[in-house]
């Protein structure tokens, strides 16, 4: 019997008007980054901007809100500033509980980042993906001084996602360092639910529309 195809979604993130929303969309996009305020990276918008772009943003395609706080009233609070359909949680829970999120924002999909720093990434996600509705893998460090919770433009080892994506029976986004020219290849090493860009389809920080129209081609007609 044949497999099932593999159709890998796609996140354009750090999108930061409404001409590269429109952009991301027209190109295909299942689902939009709007980046909050963060200690370090690109593309971070105030939460006003942040509503304005969740609300263009079309039913069918979902809008992340990044988020940098860490105890759940502030997120609670942050995603009703904001209106977005699903929380990406970029750092780890300080105080509180992903119930605590749940409870306060039924409906809303919670995403939980793990920073691929090394092997320790397995046990981290394999705590944390009862409670949310996916995980996604990416490459910053949250134990640096000036942490970095995104948009490093850098990959991680693939080896240590891949075995976090096989161990997890859930949607693992893949995120870090991620190109038009090295996204088959993530796609074949990993081979996650979704892929999630943002520096690599960008010029000068302007999401660039050959770029993407490159991206999103290379993830459609990938196989395998």
């Amino acid at each position: 019997m044949a497999l099932p195809t593999y159709h890998p979604r796609i996140k354009i993130c750090c999108i930061s008007t409404p001409q590269e929303l429109a952009l991301a969309v027209a190109a295909g996009a299942d689902a939009l980054g709007l980046v909050a305020r963060m200690p370090s990276g690109p593309g971070i918008l105030p939460d006003d901007q942040v509503r304005r772009l969740a609300q263009l943003t079309p039913p069918a395609v979902g809008s992340f809100l990044l988020t940098s706080e860490t105890d759940t009233t502030s997120i609670i609070a942050h995603q009703c500033r904001t209106g977005t359909s699903t929380l990406q949680i970029v750092d780890r829970l300080s105080t509180g509980s992903y119930q605590d999120l749940r409870t306060a924002l039924p409906g809303i999909q919670l995403v939980q980042v793990i920073h691929v720093v090394d092997e320790r990434a397995e046990e981290e996600a394999h705590r944390v993906a009862p409670h949310v509705n996916a995980i996604l893998l990416d490459s910053g460090n949250p134990g640096l001084a000036v942490k970095e919770l995104g948009g490093t433009g850098r990959t991680h080892n693939w080896a240590i996602s891949r075995r976090i994506r096989d161990g997890l029976n859930m949607p693992v986004f893949l995120a870090g360092g991620l190109t038009p020219d090295n996204v088959q290849d993530a796609l074949a090493a990993v081979r996650p639910f979704a892929v999630d860009v943002c520096s690599g389809i960008r010029t000068n920080g302007h999401l660039d529309p050959v770029k993407l129209r490159r991206f999103v081609q290379a993830v459609r007609t990938f196989e395998g």
